[in-house]
């Protein structure tokens, strides 16, 4: 249950309870002075919620592409530590603690970046491929201690693979819904409650009352409960929205050993 109330109230925000309150006294005012008219219901659909859904569908979709590559990323890391560690011939070596320090880094620069302002991704970035030029320099190591070219081969391939999922998420992260049609979505969902006043006003005598202004209460409540739920999946790094991805530095290193 306690779950089911966090939910809603990630969903439902400040702007919900200003919407509905436009909303409500557009919907007074049109009554008042007279103003009604039979809008069409399927403006709500093609207008806003088709434009909106594909908008949730997309940002799933990308959250979906960033986990497949945050898996990417971490399962080569713990490949490149597991070689360090058990192809040298010559065990007497501290490659697997630099390894697994390395692996440590570079999950908590990837972190930090993906949840920080874009104005400071120059300087993550920066540090990121430093940590990929020291893994690449710690994988040709590995011939010092009776490490074969074509095993030593393989492991520069991981380091190819976690650098090419590191680019996918960073350009998932900085390329995200067309900022057009959230900019038109947006402008009809905050638009739409108010001015269909003179629509919810003519529905008044369909309704017991006391009831009249439950339909402009649920248009509000759901279109800008849709949108508050794209918003927060927008961005799958932030770590605010419930479906969000955590990237879990210390449970994965911590197995490393």
């Amino acid at each position: 249950m306690l779950n089911i109330i966090s939910s809603f109230r990630m969903i439902i925000n400040y702007k919900t309870f200003i919407i509905t309150f436009m909303a409500v006294l557009s919907t007074y005012l049109c009554y008042r002075l007279g103003w009604t008219a039979k809008f069409p219901d399927m403006l709500v659909g093609v207008a806003i919620v088709f434009p909106v859904v594909f908008s949730i569908g997309s940002a799933y979709a990308r959250r979906e592409t960033a986990l497949q590559r945050l898996s990417d990323f971490k399962g080569h890391a713990i490949a490149i530590y597991y070689a360090s560690r058990d192809w040298p011939a010559n065990k007497e070596n501290d490659l697997p603690a630099q390894a697994r320090i390395l692996v440590r880094d570079m999950l908590h620069t990837l972190k930090t970046m993906l949840k920080s302002n874009r104005t400071e991704w120059d300087t993550h970035e920066a540090k990121m491929y430093e940590l990929f030029s020291k893994l690449s320099e710690l994988t040709m190591q590995l011939r010092n201690f009776g490490v074969q070219s074509g095993e030593i081969s393989r492991v520069s391939q991981y380091i190819s693979k976690m650098i090419i999922a590191f680019d996918n998420m960073r350009i998932i992260h900085r390329y995200r819904t067309p900022i057009t049609l959230r900019a038109y979505s947006k402008a009809f969902i905050y638009a739409f409650p108010i001015v269909y006043g003179p629509y919810f006003a003519s529905t008044f005598n369909d309704f017991s009352a006391q009831l009249e202004y439950v339909m402009p209460v649920l248009y509000s409540f759901i279109l800008v409960s849709l949108d508050n739920i794209q918003d927060h999946l927008e961005n799958p790094f932030d770590e605010v929205g419930e479906d969000d991805i955590v990237i879990e530095v210390e449970e994965t290193t911590q197995f490393l050993s």
